[in-house]
């Protein structure tokens, strides 16, 4: 029974980590999304995102002309996601956070063998869900983006 409880907070690691990495997949998707709806609009009118917050506090996002084709402008480009898309974003965020607690809880049992499978899943669960792929240009900074522990951050 006990081994059992090993290989289930291995297990139970290695899910925080496949929803670490379900969540930047999500946003990756979503970012993707935004692009193609940026090439696929009309030239003349472009929301910018970029004051979808605004100084003043206003959450309508102003438009103004840009041609969408314009790989540049996309770097400039900000938006706010869909309600739906951030509920799903939300919905992520609350599943790494439960689970990140569950397993902080198991690390409060001070029981040595359980701590042990916590470190083992948590380096099964990065080696399989954080492989990504570097961005030679940018240094390998992109890979240090919000990269820190759930529970703590």
């Amino acid at each position: 029974m006990f081994a059992g409880s090993c290989i289930g907070v291995i297990l139970l690691v290695i899910v925080l980590e496949a929803l670490r990495r379900a969540g930047k997949e999500y946003d990756r998707c979503i970012v993707k999304q935004k692009m193609q709806d940026l090439t696929t609009a009309s030239p003349t009118v472009v929301s910018s995102a970029s004051s979808a917050n605004g100084a003043d506090g206003n959450k309508n996002p102003l438009t103004h002309s840009t041609p969408a084709t314009a790989p540049a402008s996309f770097a400039a480009q900000r938006f706010r996601p869909t309600i739906l898309q951030q509920a799903i974003r939300a919905l992520l965020h609350m599943l790494q956070f439960a689970v990140a607690y569950f397993i902080m809880l198991l690390a409060m049992y001070y029981n040595g063998y359980l701590i042990i499978c916590i470190f083992i899943g948590a380096y099964i669960g990065n080696f399989i869900f954080g492989w990504e792929s570097f961005s030679v240009g940018a240094g390998g900074s992109d890979r240090m983006q919000e990269n820190v522990t759930v529970c703590c951050g």
